[in-house]
């Protein structure tokens, strides 16, 4: 049976959900995600000729997926099939698969196979998909909002061609609402309903580009508002902050939004950006983000972005970490905030991540080099008659605590790892080793 036998009904109901009801139909009516399914773009060009290949969709709710796949329902000529991977398995997987084929050998009609939340499946699942895709005895359409870098297997995605579906912006939100607004037919154009504009643009920005969201507080205004004496439905501001309290983000900790949101978080205190560090800050621990996770992130970063232009942002960060392991949220955000407005602030070198970096890779492809003999133990049986230690100076029984000499293997004589900067406290650091070298190259 098609599982979008609703596309032959000539009448919507009105009691189904308004974000239900308003679903676009056919291509024309879909709104936003331009670049893939504006006119002129590949996807569009497939859908409207008919020629459909394997494809996953991927991205925020309520962008849009679901949706593209039901207009794909009403216009593809091929039997379509629709499974969720929340409640399918590889029994069902087989019985469409079973049926498919059949359909291709005894009526020559391809199958269409629309996967919900295809991330859900597990490999093994996926794995079963793989010999009929490539067979073409299916034509997969998966959606999903994790990147399907992480969830789907790399096969599997080969074949594929991927979309990626981009939050809808705020008037692909305003136009949405205004078509429910006006539509006789599925919305409320044949109602006496009213919205100020400002709760319109209300809607519009707690929505954070989610046109479900938007719609179903358009509805809740629209459901939960007396009429006034006119029998008009007045939806305000005050109604639609309301009906939309909180703004829902797409975050998931597990999934690209999560990396990308991290990797924001770390450029801006790279780039001594405050403000917008304690922004990505923010949202990471409005959406539940583990602070553990945060306070790793900032010790590592100390490290790397700042290094010794500021000794104390380590120390700053683990103290932090401690910290928020130890009395846990709500409280624990301000130590993270303190750490991440110290590291944001501070001066930045990266030479001490560049420094073990080359020192590793002159270890990987330099040929292993022998201790010399005066930096050798002379400490156990036999090692003084091996010349262990031999011609090896005490730096503290010499003026300032130094006393030139070589410390790397013969072959290695010369080379440079670390390379101060003149920022921070590096600058010191950098004035004590010219003066080493200076004293090193007199000879003295």
């Amino acid at each position: 049976m098609d599982l979008f036998s609703y596309k032959d009904e000539s009448s919507h109901s009105l009691k189904r959900p308004l974000a239900n009801r308003m679903r676009p139909r056919k291509i024309q009516e879909f709104i936003g995600q331009e670049h893939i399914a504006g006119k002129g773009k590949l996807l569009r060009r497939a859908i409207e000729a008919d020629q459909l290949t394997p494809m996953i969709f991927f991205g925020p709710p309520g962008t849009g997926k679901t949706t593209l796949a039901r207009i794909i329902a009403n216009s593809t000529s091929a039997w379509f099939e629709q499974l969720n991977a929340v409640t399918s398995g590889v029994a069902d997987l087989k019985a469409v698969m079973n049926a498919a084929k059949e359909r291709l050998l005894l009526e020559d009609k391809k199958t269409v196979l629309f996967i919900d939340e295809i991330h859900r499946f597990n490999k093994n699942q996926q794995d079963a998909l793989l010999p009929f895709v490539e067979d073409g005895t299916v034509i997969l359409i998966g959606a999903t909002t994790e990147s399907p870098m992480f969830e789907i297997n790399p096969a599997l995605l080969s074949r594929s061609r991927l979309f990626r579906f981009e939050p809808l912006t705020d008037d692909h939100i305003a136009k949405i609402i205004e078509q429910a607004m006006h539509d006789k037919e599925r919305g409320y154009g044949k109602h006496p309903v009213k919205m100020e504009k400002e709760a319109l643009n209300h809607i519009v920005s707690i929505a954070n580009g989610d046109a479900r969201t938007a719609l179903n507080a358009v509805e809740l205004a629209v459901l939960t508002t007396n009429p006034d004496k006119n029998g008009d439905i007045n939806i305000t501001l005050e109604i639609a902050e309301e009906s939309i309290q909180q703004r829902v983000l797409q975050y998931d900790k597990k999934g690209d939004n999560h990396y990308d949101t991290v990797s924001a978080f770390i450029k801006s205190i790279r780039g001594s950006d405050p403000d917008a560090a304690l922004y990505w800050l923010a949202k990471m621990i409005y959406a539940g983000e583990d602070p553990r996770f945060i306070a790793r992130r900032l010790m590592v970063h100390a490290a790397e972005d700042i290094g010794l232009a500021d000794p104390n942002a380590l120390l700053v960060a683990q103290a932090a970490s401690y910290a928020a392991d130890f009395i846990g949220m709500p409280e624990a955000r301000i130590p993270l905030a303190e750490a991440t407005l110290y590291l944001a602030t501070a001066p930045k070198s990266n030479k001490v991540i560049l420094g073990i970096d080359k020192a590793l890779e002159a270890v990987k492809k330099e040929k292993t080099g022998l201790v010399p003999i005066h930096l050798r133990d002379a400490h156990y049986k036999g090692a003084k008659e091996l010349n262990h230690g031999a011609d090896y100076k005490y730096p503290h029984n010499f003026e300032d605590g130094y006393v030139p000499q070589e410390f790397l293997p013969q072959h290695m004589l010369g080379k440079s790892f670390y390379e101060p900067t003149e920022r921070g406290y590096e600058k010191n650091i950098k004035r004590r080793l010219d003066y080493f070298n200076d004293r090193k190259k007199k000879g003295e």
